[in-house]
């Protein structure tokens, strides 16, 4: 035994990649970024070819530092990649932001009452633009000589594991809205899209070993544990792993999670089966680093320079809705947008910034309280990490709207570490998943929020949350809708 853990996580904008001591001890760490396409409007693709160059640099690197016992995957879902029998890519990725397949999500929706959702999936989960049978409908309709051709549909985690061990397989918990509460294929749902059911790779527990490293690899024959979703994976990456705990990882977008055991049909909310123990109910939303990224263009700053703009939040500053790719959890609404409200002659470009870093943490706070009636609990102390929280302004202005502390964990990177607490858990270095986060997730700091502007926040949110209602209207006009 190496006594030494890795873990990958493929996500939105990077590979992010750790080596763990079984201490925690950090031995080796990998970030690179890849490019995103954006062809035309509602359209984002990406390369998978770029994912897996990645994974092997991170692995190289790795190799020079000493061997591994094992190595765990996990990536951003609802992101679909279109492969032949020989795992040869059949089209650009069709990443989760992607809009194109909103027609045709809905289109199975209509099919589906209600009750049929929590009867076969456990709770009412939109098929929307991001589902998989959404975008193999798309591509069936607008593409049908690609459709003929694919074999397979997966997940970014998926197709690198196969290339890595040439096993195909992907777990219940990153099959998003396809899975029963009894880790099963929903059947009746599949079968409303004919085809779909044949390009479904099988399922398999989280924590098997699916094989191991090819020859041609760097750690040639390290077994590799198929691992979850980011989410999940950065569930434990940021030590949250019993009943009534709480997380919010801050990217690309946010991403919220509550554990319990508890379940209410609370509309929006993305509610995963058992698994040993875990009911997680989720809430993504759509653009969070994304919106910081946006803003900071528009003002002419890097994004680090338009966060050392903002200063306390007023009473009557502008407020923004960021929906500027539509949103996801808890509202569904592909179709809206962003808009800011209250802009004066006297707006200037932090008040702009500020804006926006409040409307990410008002549109974070909106999903997670959905989340928490789902699970009818509250999280006192909401653990949280990944770039968004790097910021400890940002940080700040989060825990003051969500009125609780909230604790960073060390690092950027919390998926990539949670795949690795799976790695450790999955060839039995560890006991369970709980012992293993509690061995490898490291602490920083906790942001507890402040009596003034957590109060003020209160204010303003009640007045935000009238945003997204008062513009819909505006919104899907433009959009011809």
């Amino acid at each position: 035994m190496q006594g030494r853990v890795i873990g990958i996580d493929v996500g939105t904008t990077s590979v992010k990649a750790v080596m763990l001591g079984l201490d925690g001890r950090r031995l080796a760490s990998f970030s690179q970024t890849y490019p995103t396409a954006r062809p035309m409007a509602g359209r984002v693709e990406q390369t998978p070819e770029d994912w897996l160059r990645l994974v092997r640099a991170a692995l190289t690197e790795f190799a020079a530092v000493g061997g591994a016992d094992a190595i765990c995957v996990t990536s951003q879902v609802n992101t679909h990649v279109f492969v032949d029998g020989a795992l040869d890519v059949l089209h650009p990725a069709i990443v989760w932001q992607d809009g194109r397949a909103a027609a045709a999500g809905a289109a199975i929706d209509a099919q589906v009452s209600v009750a049929q959702k929590v009867a076969w999936l456990g709770a009412p989960i939109p098929v929307d633009a991001s589902h998989a049978l959404a975008r193999m409908g798309w591509m069936r309709d607008a593409h049908p000589e690609i459709w003929a051709r694919t074999a397979n549909v997966l997940l970014p985690r998926d197709w690198i594991v196969a290339r890595l061990t040439g096993a195909l397989a992907c777990d219940p918990m990153s099959s998003v809205g396809l899975v029963t509460p009894g880790l099963d294929y929903a059947a009746g749902l599949i079968d409303l899209l004919p085809g779909a059911a044949a390009r479904l790779v099988p399922l398999a527990d989280p924590l098997t070993v699916v094989g191991r490293v090819d020859a041609d690899w760097p750690f040639a024959g390290v077994p590799v544990v198929l691992g979850m979703m980011d989410a999940w994976a950065s569930l434990f990456g940021l030590g949250v792993a019993r009943q009534g705990e709480g997380m919010y990882l801050s990217g690309t977008s946010e991403v919220l999670g509550v554990v319990s055991a508890d379940v209410a049909a609370e509309p929006g909310v993305i509610v995963f089966p058992d698994w040993r123990g875990v009911r997680f109910h989720a809430g993504p939303t759509q653009s969070g680093g994304a919106s910081l990224d946006w803003v900071a263009r528009l003002v002419g700053l890097e994004a680090e320079a338009a966060l050392a703009r903002v200063g306390e939040v007023a009473e009557d500053a502008p407020l923004f809705l960021p929906h500027l790719a539509g949103e996801r959890a808890p509202i569904w609404d592909a179709g809206s947008r962003g808009g800011f409200a209250g802009l004066s002659g006297g707006t200037g470009p932090g008040e702009m910034v500020a804006a926006v870093l409040e409307g990410v943490a008002f549109s974070a706070r909106l999903a997670f309280e959905a989340l928490e009636r789902s699970g009818g609990t509250r999280v006192e102390v909401i653990r949280v990490g990944g770039g968004g929280f790097a910021s400890d302004t940002w940080a700040q202005m989060r825990a003051d709207v969500f009125g609780r502390p909230l604790l960073r964990v060390a690092g950027r990177d919390p998926g990539a570490v949670g795949a690795a607490v799976m790695a450790g858990a999955g060839v039995g270095l560890m006991a369970d998943l709980a012992t293993a986060a509690g061995a490898l997730v490291q602490t920083d700091r906790v942001f507890a929020p402040r009596p003034e502007a957590a109060a003020r926040a209160e204010r303003r949110y009640g007045i935000w949350r009238g945003m997204y209602e008062a513009l819909r209207p505006i919104n899907h006009a433009l959009a011809g809708q």
